[in-house]
Formats: C-alpha cells, sequence, structure tokens
C-alpha cells in the first residue's frame, strides 16, 4: 500500500488524542438508550464475549439497516458451513437491541471499537477475524488499515457513494485510493458508485447485488399479527411506512381524502424516528382524524382513523398486515429507502419521487410494474382508491411485486460462494 497520506497521518493522530471524550460522548448516549454499563468498553475494543475457536467472519455495519441487510447472508453462509462462527458489529444502540432478537446460528454481535488505534488493536487482538465484510459506506480510516495490517482478507459489500461525496473524493483521490484498496472484493450497490470508485483508481470495483434485495420478509410476532387482524376486522388497511418530517402531512391529507369515500378506512401510520410521536400526534388532530397509538398499548379500535405505530423493530408486523404500502422518505429530500421489504412481504407499493439511493432500484420496480410513483396527496389519495375499488388489480399488483423480490433470491448462493472463496481460496 506503500506511505499513508499525510491527511490520514494527521486524522490518526486527532483520533488518537480525542478519543477519551468521544468515549465519554458514546457512553452518555449508550447509557441514556439503556445499554448495560458492562459493554460500554465494546467501543474501546474491549470485548465482553469470547473468542469461539475454528473460523470467524466479521461483519462491520453502521447501524440498523445496514445490520439488518446482512443477516440472511450471514445465516446463509452459517448453513453451508456448520463449523464457522460470526460477528456483526455495529455503533449505535439501537442496531444492538434489535439485533439481540435476530441474530443467525453461531453469531456474536459487539459495539464496534471508536477508531482509535488502542481500540482498534483491542478488537483485532481478541478476535482475530478470518474474513472482514464491511458494508456501505463505514470507511473508518485505523479500523480498515490496522485490519489490513493484520492480513485478513477485506470485502465491501453494497458500496455507495452519492455523487456529492465522490466530488470530494476525487479531490483527495490518493488518499481515497490509498483507504479503500485495502479491499479484495467491492461489491458496489448501483452502476453511479462503481463508476466513482473506479474514477479514483479502484478497477475492481463493481456492481454487486444489493444485500438489501436478499434479506427476506421481515420478521414479525404472529400472535401479535393475529391481535391485530381480530381488532381491524374486516376494515381496509393502508400503511404509510418510515415517514419524515414533511410527509406525514401529506400522507395525512391523502388519507382525509380517501376517508370521503371510504368510511371504514384505517391508515397505519410508521414514523421513520419514533420519537416524533408527539409532533405527528398533533398534526392527526390537527387534521380532525381519530387515532390509536401503538406505543401506549392500544389496538387499533372501530372509531380510530389513523394507527400511529411509533415503536421500533415492528415494520415487519405492518407489512404483513397491510395489502398496500406508501414508502416514505421519498417526499422529502433524504434519497428513499428500501423497497424489498414491502416487496419480500407481497405489499403493492407506492412512492414519492425523491429515491436517489435507490435509484436503480426504483427503475427495476418500474419496468416490471411494480410500484407505482406519485407526487402528491391528491395522486397518492387516486392511487390507493383504484386499489381500494379493484380488488383485482390490488392482487395483481401484489403479485408483481413479490415476483420481482423472489427474483433477487438466485444471487444469495452466488454472494455467499465469492464471500467463501476469500476465506478459502481455490
Amino acid at each position: 500500500m506503500g506511505r499513508r497520506p499525510l491527511p490520514l497521518r494527521l486524522y490518526a493522530a486527532a483520533a488518537n488524542l480525542l478519543a477519551p471524550v468521544a468515549y465519554n460522548r458514546v457512553k452518555a448516549k449508550l447509557r441514556a438508550q439503556g445499554i448495560p454499563p458492562a459493554r460500554f468498553g465494546e467501543r474501546m475494543g474491549r470485548a465482553t464475549q469470547r473468542r469461539p475457536d475454528g473460523t470467524l467472519i466479521w461483519f462491520h455495519a453502521a447501524s440498523v439497516g445496514e445490520s439488518l441487510s446482512v443477516l440472511r447472508l450471514i445465516a446463509h453462509m452459517a448453513q453451508a458451513h456448520d463449523d464457522w462462527h460470526f460477528l456483526i458489529t455495529s455503533g449505535t444502540a439501537t442496531s444492538g437491541k434489535i439485533l439481540a432478537d435476530r441474530l443467525p446460528p453461531r453469531c456474536t454481535h459487539q459495539f464496534a471499537p471508536l477508531d482509535s488505534g488502542p481500540a482498534v488493536r483491542r478488537f483485532l487482538g481478541h478476535w482475530h477475524p478470518d474474513l472482514a465484510v464491511f458494508v456501505e459506506s463505514e470507511f473508518w480510516p485505523q479500523m480498515l488499515n490496522k485490519t489490513h495490517a493484520t492480513g485478513v482478507p477485506m470485502a465491501l459489500l453494497n458500496a455507495r457513494i452519492s455523487d456529492g461525496s465522490a466530488r470530494n473524493w476525487k479531490r483527495f483521490s490518493a488518499t481515497a485510493r490509498h483507504l479503500l484498496s485495502v479491499f479484495s472484493m467491492i461489491h458496489c450497490q448501483d452502476k453511479r458508485t462503481e463508476g466513482h470508485l473506479r474514477d479514483i483508481g479502484l478497477p475492481h470495483a463493481q456492481v454487486g447485488q444489493n444485500l438489501k434485495s436478499l434479506s427476506g420478509p421481515l420478521p414479525f410476532d404472529t400472535e401479535t399479527l393475529g391481535q391485530m387482524r381480530q381488532s381491524i376486522g374486516a376494515r381496509p388497511v393502508w400503511l404509510a411506512s418510515s415517514t419524515h418530517p414533511g410527509e406525514d402531512e401529506i400522507v395525512l391529507e391523502a388519507h382525509r381524502q380517501l376517508l370521503e369515500t371510504h368510511p371504514e378506512l384505517l391508515l397505519i401510520l410508521v414514523p421513520r424516528h419514533p420519537e416524533r410521536a408527539g409532533d405527528i400526534a398533533a398534526l392527526i388532530g390537527k387534521a380532525g382524524l381519530r387515532h390509536a397509538q401503538r406505543s401506549a398499548g392500544a389496538l387499533p379500535g372501530a372509531g380510530d382513523q389513523v394507527y400511529l405505530a411509533d415503536t421500533l423493530g415492528e415494520t415487519g408486523l405492518w407489512y404483513a398486515l397491510s395489502p398496500i404500502t406508501c414508502l416514505c422518505g421519498s417526499f422529502s429530500p433524504v434519497g428513499g429507502h428500501n423497497p424489498y421489504e414491502p416487496a419480500h412481504a407481497g405489499s403493492a407499493l407506492i412512492h414519492g419521487p425523491l429515491y436517489a439511493n435507490f435509484a436503480d432500484t426504483y427503475g427495476e420496480l418500474d419496468a416490471a410494474r411494480a410500484s407505482t410513483e406519485v407526487t402528491d396527496a391528491g395522486a397518492l389519495a387516486g392511487a390507493i382508491a383504484r386499489w381500494l375499488d379493484d380488488a383485482v388489480a390490488l392482487q395483481a399488483a401484489r403479485d408483481r411485486v413479490s415476483a420481482f423480490a423472489a427474483a433477487q433470491e438466485d444471487a444469495l448462493d452466488a454472494l455467499a460462494l465469492d464471500l467463501s472463496a476469500l476465506v478459502d481460496p481455490v
């Protein structure tokens, strides 16, 4: 790799110096979110689980979405190699809580070490992974450099770089090339990212399978699903999933219009960030609608027009419950959210026009007639009304989106084999 460029050397010196301050801030966040104090040290590379004997594959992901996207791949590899063990690291308390109930066999979760030299060395000294797999754009320089220095093969999956980030990277192409040349395998989410990485001198970057397409249906509690269905009865239902500020108003206005012709209709509204529930409840009241709230333990009653599903980890339940999903994050400039989740559940899919993070995927959905794009509340209400009035058309839309999701499955074997070859090269 040669000598580290000056920006990376300066970064390392600053990161090592500031590590104690960063750790104090991280501890406060973990404590506030209910993480046991015994686990705080994981952020400084102090393991709280022993390393299992034999081959260990390490997956590192930033947060909830990235972490969940690799679970099915891990499970698939575990099934193929019954003597392999797996470690998944992430940086947020939310990801740790959600992963605790979903880890595949022989898989352990730890919080990732802060990007300081001593913390990363301590982490690697304990775990000694046989393969390190990084997900999306979690590029911590010391973590990458010191992992590579151990000689462990490294892979980057689901790489994604925005146009804006790419412009900045190309200004420091030598630094970016040095940082990312540690990866012997680079799979990108889209052609745009592949082009950006090749432009900075990484010719082995190539478009790969989007991990989120391989995750399968989100899990849910079947008993809770039964309770929800019993409470809702024969009422028609639609879902607005992962709303952001400015989108709740669009969704509520569409629902208000729909109630004029479908007075029994129930909207399940799932905010991307549950801490916004109080503000959303106020918007529901301002719209003149009645609601029940999941976090309060309430089930949707006959008089409720909106069910505010303000809890974490239950998105799979709402997809399984609703035949129609409006996937938000696409009416505001956040780049869209993962359409494979409702697709795997067979929920007919509607979305807004802003989905830069999943542009290729939405293009494929559109080509397969497996999604419907709308621009405002009126168009959203009109699209939903057409399905509510035509059960045959709704079922056809659900069949198309299910077929789209099923078509992604063949890539799982190929990806698992590619990663396994890095551990056991032929």
